[in-house]
């Protein structure tokens, strides 16, 4: 797995248990998959299609880092498909706990929206 991002966890992305929004992390996952997905396809063009279950596993609380990691599962003509896991790191001993995963499903796209073919 490949470290793409690393996030701390702020006052203003805290939901009303006083955990990190759920939202939040999405947001979080969707960038991070679209820097890879970038990476991979060649191109700043491209789109989320598609994000399966999202499996939230721990709470993210104020002040944590969340550093999240991807791997290429799947590459098709015009779409790759990436494994993410968002963990949580402990600054004491940088040990890390998942927070939680998903696949998501991106296209890359011309400058109309058209799916593209990725030559990499």
């Amino acid at each position: 797995m490949k470290l793409i991002s690393t996030n701390i966890c702020k006052t203003s992305d805290i939901g009303v248990n006083d955990n990190l929004f759920g939202g939040r992390m999405l947001s979080w996952l969707d960038e991070s998959g679209s820097i890879m997905a970038s990476s991979v396809c060649g191109s700043a063009n491209v789109i989320t299609l598609k994000i399966d279950e999202v499996l939230f596993k721990r709470p993210v609380k104020v002040k944590e880092q969340i550093r999240i990691y991807g791997k290429v599962e799947h590459i098709g003509n015009t779409s790759v498909k990436l494994f993410l896991e968002a963990r949580r790191i402990n600054i004491h001993d940088n040990t890390e706990d998942v927070v939680c995963s998903t696949c998501m499903l991106f296209v890359n796209i011309d400058e109309n929206g058209n799916p593209l073919r990725i030559v990499k």
